[in-house]
């Protein structure tokens, strides 16, 4: 059990330094911008020299070699790269959505997943939410004024369909069910795991589009009778189980690491449940995290955790470091007094 730093874009000499300077060896990074054409080289971190010509048309899938130079440039700097959160969405929305062109965008998810087994790059997280995660606020306070963001379901019961269209419950499923059983084989060849984020918020539908993992009997459909495979597994965000009740995330939790079906966990934490709920600091929402550390480590949990969705701390940059550093501090800290300076470090 580890700390990865996450919510990472770009590499950078800033980056590389925050992360050795808080202890930890390895990173994540989410939907990095790559160009999604061929490059041979590297003359700095995370920035390539020669890059085939054509046009400037955004990519609709990852190449091999870019991937490969990520990851090493990564290495380079003496950090490991534990998984990639997230393809730019509009790679796949028409396979989520079921729009005319998925047949296209299932290729070239595909092929991405090919790419980043051969590129060495063993975790994909993705997520299969229609229109995305929603919060109604950014201006709520945490302790001491830090700005988060909130839910409140009253306020969006009437949104208008996102897409213009309505997607129900059994649409999706088919979507998902088209989706995964094209790429989940494609996986287990690439030796890349998945990584499912369940629905932020959890509830039944938002702007006409169905939300189908809301709970544990969505991810169960998913991991245990339509996606059944070791490659195929849970990206466990703690909030957004925590926004269903603490009980209920707690028996995710128990359900998915038994079972070893976590890939990593979004280690943050929230007050109050759906239909309400707000963004807090790790250590002041409604989840006991030294009882979510204890559980993990009894739950023999050794892949990596990191912070996120955290408040914004007065004097705070965009990307949040003070509130990353004090979160990531957190949680090295619990794992450190729960499993030992051993787990801290692997």
């Amino acid at each position: 059990m580890r700390v990865a730093v996450g919510n990472i874009r770009e590499l950078t000499d800033e980056t590389v330094a925050f992360a050795r300077q808080l202890g930890c060896t390895s990173i994540t990074l989410n939907t990095p911008p790559l160009t999604g054409r061929p490059s041979f080289g590297s003359n700095a971190i995370g920035k390539t020299y020669w890059v085939e010509p054509g046009d400037e048309k955004p990519p609709v899938k990852w190449d091999f070699l870019e991937l490969l130079h990520l990851r090493k440039s990564i290495e380079a700097e003496g950090l490991t790269l534990e998984a990639i959160e997230n393809v730019p969405f509009y790679f796949y929305k028409k396979i989520v959505l079921g729009l005319p062109g998925f047949e296209e965008q299932l290729q070239n998810y595909c092929e991405t997943v090919r790419n980043l087994g051969r590129a060495g790059i063993p975790v994909l997280g993705y997520h299969f939410m229609g229109n995305r995660v929603w919060r109604t606020s950014k201006g709520e306070h945490a302790r001491g004024e830090a700005l988060t963001s909130s839910f409140d379901l009253d306020l969006v019961r009437e949104a208008p369909p996102t897409d213009g269209v309505i997607i129900d419950e059994d649409r999706m499923w088919e979507n998902y069910e088209r989706f995964i059983t094209t790429v989940l084989p494609v996986a287990e060849e690439a030796g890349v795991t998945l990584s499912l984020h369940p629905d932020d918020p959890p509830v039944p539908s938002l702007g006409g589009v169905a939300r189908i993992f809301r709970s544990l009997a969505g991810f169960r459909r998913a991991l245990e009778e339509i996606g059944d495979s070791p490659n195929h597994k849970v990206t466990f965000c703690m909030g957004t189980f925590a926004e269903l009740g603490v009980d209920a995330m707690f028996e995710a939790m128990e359900h998915f690491a038994r079972n070893d079906r976590i890939a990593y966990v979004h280690f943050r934490n929230v007050k109050g449940t759906i239909p309400k709920f707000a963004e807090s600091f790790v250590d002041e929402g409604d989840v006991d995290c030294v009882d979510a550390i204890r559980r993990l480590k009894a739950l023999n949990f050794k892949g990596f955790l990191i912070d996120d969705h955290v408040p914004h701390m007065s004097g705070d940059t965009v990307y949040m470091h003070r509130s990353r550093a004090f979160a990531i501090g957190y949680i090295r800290g619990l794992i450190h007094a729960v499993a030992g300076n051993e787990a801290v470090q692997s």
